[in-house]
């Protein structure tokens, strides 16, 4: 019941508090980054949602605009200053509550992909996109230091799709077998206490 209707609902309430709450951060951030660098306020990125329909995510732009991988490291030269700091605790990540209002995400859930890499795990991701992607869930908590992994490796994407993601995929499939509201609430009560 949670899983089909009451989860839309939680969502809502939610992201609306959060969005109202957090205004004040959201105009701070926006004014710190147009600041320091040029370019939008904002990031936009296709990722891959429910039932593989892509959809624009939104992000506090943290990086300086140009080509570059679509996996970041910590010792990425695109990251901006004000970067480093919103990237740290997870501040970029905000302007997903729009996302969530819109019905694109969910506040719970696993982390949505960029195309290129739910391609190549395609049979993974016929379970994990029969869900709506989310903020948080096991694995974003687990990989939060994700950049400063990947800088360890020469060859980072590699060691994202051969190391990372196949682990993201087990938590993913295990935080679908068990959703409901009480293990909603826990995870985000988490994601606060370690960021």
């Amino acid at each position: 019941m949670y899983k089909k209707y009451g989860k839309r609902v939680f969502d809502i309430v939610l992201s609306l508090i959060g969005l109202v709450v957090l205004s004040p951060l959201f105009i701070a951030v926006a004014i710190a980054i147009k600041a320091t660098s040029k370019g939008s306020i904002f990031y936009v990125q296709k990722r891959v949602g429910e039932n593989f329909e892509e959809f624009n995510l939104y992000k506090f732009r943290s990086m300086r605009e140009g080509k570059g991988l679509q996996i970041t490291s910590k010792d990425d030269p695109r990251i901006t200053k004000i970067g480093k700091v919103i990237r740290k605790i997870k501040i970029d990540e905000l302007p997903q509550l729009l996302n969530v209002l819109k019905g694109d995400m969910s506040l719970v859930g696993p982390r949505p992909e960029v195309k290129r890499y739910v391609d190549i795990k395609e049979k993974e991701y016929k379970k994990i996109l029969s869900i709506k992607p989310g903020i948080t869930d096991n694995a974003a908590i687990e990989f939060r230091d994700e950049e400063e992994i990947l800088s360890k490796y020469k060859d980072k994407e590699r060691a994202y799709i051969e190391e990372i993601l196949p682990k993201k995929i087990e938590l993913y499939n295990k935080y679908i077998d068990n959703i409901s509201l009480q293990n909603d609430i826990k995870l985000i009560l988490k994601t606060i206490k370690v960021i």
